[in-house]
């Protein structure tokens, strides 16, 4: 079994979601009390959502490196960043720690290919909607997948709904109903199925609240690290 190295705290709420179901998989292919040899770095979420609101891109390339490169140091096999914008960082955090980072487009894109879709909603926080660079790019290049996010209102309400409710544990039953109102208008706008693209969204929005699959990147790429310790 190799050893996972978790970059974390961005929030704690969706790590803790990495760390159960990954030691859940674990016990479940091994057997017995088996669990998963696990390294975590937590942050303080609030200086990493600091640089992302200044757009400190080179900032978190560095912070984060240090974070896979002290992992790595500890014992790392490779490593898993275990949010969905910070993917940004990922070829970064790879070149400093040097192990491998699991990238979560690989089995994502996998997933929405299997399922049989082509176009495919993205929720997210603001910069993984809007930046290529996070999921869309890789998605395309890898699996020809046409990924596209809420605008206007509907995108900030996203936005505002992560920040300031799930990542601080708070889960609204009337966000639940405004985040289904979205995924139906992506819906008509030709979504066969849709991410959530954010590791806190499966928090609060579940397969009931969508006419269409629900693609949890949080449990896609928990499932990828088991998959790539064990093989």
């Amino acid at each position: 079994m190799k050893t996972i190295g978790l970059i974390g705290g961005m929030s704690w709420e969706s790590t803790i979601t990495y760390y159960k179901i990954v030691n859940e998989e674990a016990q479940k292919r091994l057997g017995g009390i088996h669990s998963a040899k696990i390294l975590m770095h937590s942050f303080d979420f609030e200086e990493i959502a600091a640089l992302q609101r200044a757009g400190d891109w080179n900032g978190c390339n560095e912070v984060l490196g240090r974070a896979g490169e002290g992992l790595a140091k500890a014992g790392a096999d490779f490593l898993v960043i275990c949010t969905n914008t910070m993917q940004l960082c990922a070829a970064a955090v790879e070149k400093r720690a040097g192990v491998p980072v699991l990238h979560m487009a690989a089995p994502l894109g996998a997933a929405i290919r299997e399922a049989g879709l082509n176009r495919v909603g993205l929720l997210g926080t603001r910069f993984t909607m809007e930046r290529a660079d996070v999921l869309r790019a890789r998605l395309k290049a890898g699996f020809d997948l046409d990924v596209f996010s809420p605008e206007g209102a509907d995108a900030d309400e996203v936005h505002r709904v992560i920040y300031e409710e799930l990542c601080c544990g708070r889960l609204i039953d009337s966000s639940r109903a405004r985040f289904g109102a979205i995924i139906a208008r992506l819906v008509a706008r030709g979504a066969e199925g849709v991410i959530l693209g954010c590791t806190e969204i499966p928090l609060l929005v579940k397969p009931e609240d969508s006419p269409v699959p629900l693609f949890d990147t949080t449990a896609i790429h928990a499932h990828a690290a088991v998959e790539l310790s064990l093989s």
